[in-house]
């Protein structure tokens, strides 16, 4: 059980990554972001199921981690950049630009934690507090990246 929650928690092992794994971490979201698109063409209702299904998953999972790990929010625990980057791209359609411009503003915004995602980071408990600042992140990079697709900058 150990290995398979260590093997999830850092997505492959990318978490390993000496460097950036957050940021490489965050790049094993793009090709699910082109696959949860067969989800959402099938059923609206599935695709939100599995999103919410795929953050509960990780909060325990990077709970696990940590206390595996022994450390408070570990570099090698990436699914939170995962399923963050997921909450970045939900309802977008996948487009290569979406997924790429979905990709910086979600790194720049999990770097910056603006609030509340800061404030859950610091004072949530395990896996809970590990990923939902991302998922937060995320979300506010959703609607950066909607707003431009609105307005047009973006198509």
């Amino acid at each position: 059980m150990r290995s398979l929650v260590i093997l999830l928690a850092s997505a492959g092992y990318i978490g390993y990554i000496p460097v950036a794994s957050g940021t490489f971490g965050s790049l094993v979201g793009i090709p699910l972001f082109f696959g949860f698109d067969v989800l959402r063409s099938t059923s609206v209702g599935l695709y939100l199921l599995t999103f919410f299904a795929a953050v509960a998953a990780a909060c325990w999972i990077a709970g696990q981690a940590e206390a595996l790990l022994n450390e408070h929010d570990s570099h090698k625990i990436v699914i939170d950049e995962v399923v963050g980057y997921l909450a970045a791209t939900l309802f977008l359609t996948p487009t290569w630009m979406h997924a790429l411009l979905a990709f910086f503003i979600f790194r720049a915004l999990d770097v910056l934690k603006p609030f509340p995602a800061g404030y859950i980071d610091a004072h949530f408990p395990g896996g809970y507090g590990v990923v939902l600042d991302d998922v937060v992140s995320g979300l506010y990079s959703n609607v950066v990246v909607q707003l431009l697709i609105g307005v047009g900058l973006v198509t």
